[in-house]
């Protein structure tokens, strides 16, 4: 009889335990953060028409943040690269990132590098007529992510618009 009582308490242990961790938000894997990270980014420059867009999304890069774009050129700061930004994209364009294709690479004791294809659409008509690569590198300090330089590069016509 102990042993009936034995397995019945090991029993309600596992299913006690079970539960509890059912219940606890387990970590999300480096490509999953990233993925929301870079979805974060991409919202708010899809948005970026509106000034509080705008500023959320600058909140995602660092103040010396570096981006290298092969038809625009370097931009060396946040407030130069939201300049652009504000002048060229907001209202004109949004981006869509290509199914499939990001990519994270963890940095040791830093952050993630990612890449992938992204699409440029018209705000006007929709058209999604533009594509190109890019890498981004992320810095996590205290639990927040921030990008420290993007490469934008290989911009051509999206090969899949009419």
């Amino acid at each position: 009889m102990n042993h009936v009582f034995q397995k019945c308490g090991i029993a309600l242990l596992a299913a006690v335990a079970f539960a509890a961790s059912a219940g606890t938000p387990q970590p999300r894997s480096l490509q999953d953060t990233i993925a929301a990270e870079d979805r974060a980014v991409f919202d708010s420059f899809n948005h970026c028409a509106d000034p509080m867009q705008l500023q959320a999304h600058a909140d995602h890069f660092a103040p010396d943040v570096e981006f290298y774009h092969d038809t625009g050129g370097v931009t060396w700061t946040r407030e130069s690269m939201i300049e652009n930004t504000r002048k060229h994209a907001c209202g004109n364009y949004t981006r869509k990132l290509v199914d499939g294709t990001l990519r994270v690479h963890p940095i040791k004791d830093f952050g993630a590098i990612s890449q992938g294809t992204h699409r440029f659409c018209r705000v006007d008509t929709g058209a999604c007529e533009g594509e190109a690569e890019f890498t981004m590198v992320w810095r996590q300090h205290d639990g927040h992510w921030q990008v420290t330089r993007v490469l934008s590069y290989g911009h051509r016509p999206n090969p899949a618009a009419p």
